[in-house]
């Protein structure tokens, strides 16, 4: 069940914003949000979804940016919500580190709504290339395979080129 952060009142899941004071809605707690302090996470999420613009959370996720680790993700995320742009971030694919450590590429998703917000917070142009993965491209197995591969291929035409010279 979701709740607003600011009045408390209950809604569906599928639903975002506050119909009564329009603030971004939270999942509830198991303990209730409804009490007048709310607790210190309570609070947290309250201030967060203060500061969130509704015109900015509309529309599928876009990946808007990268950052090389958890820090600087956490870095460009702050930034985005200082504008109210909500953000998320997601390990990049094909990094090899199990998901509880910091390290790590991640990409830095926001609303479709926000995304041209978003870009224009972090300075990144509209096509911004994809950042090259850790290591300068593929793993090397794959480059070695890629290698020995040619050069089958290569052995391959030179000794069908010669039978064909021999006949």
């Amino acid at each position: 069940m979701l709740v607003c952060p600011s009045c408390a009142t209950g809604h569906d899941d599928g639903e975002r914003f506050c119909g009564l004071c329009g603030m971004p809605l939270v999942h509830a707690d198991p303990e209730g949000v409804a009490e007048t302090g709310g607790g210190t996470r309570a609070r947290e999420r309250r201030e967060h979804a203060r500061k969130i613009r509704p015109q900015y959370a509309e529309g599928r996720l876009v990946r808007v940016a990268a950052a090389r680790n958890q820090a600087e993700a956490e870095l460009l995320q702050g930034m985005l919500l200082e504008e109210g742009v909500p953000s998320m971030t997601r390990r990049s694919g094909g990094f090899d580190v199990p998901d509880f450590l910091a390290s790590g590429p991640r990409d830095i998703l926001v609303p479709e709504s926000g995304a041209e917000a978003a870009r224009d917070v972090l300075a990144v142009p509209e096509t911004a290339p994809a950042p090259a993965p850790a290591g300068g491209g593929a793993a090397p197995w794959v480059r070695a395979l890629a290698a020995a591969l040619a050069v089958l291929i290569a052995a391959l035409l030179a000794a069908g080129l010669y039978e064909a010279l021999r006949l």
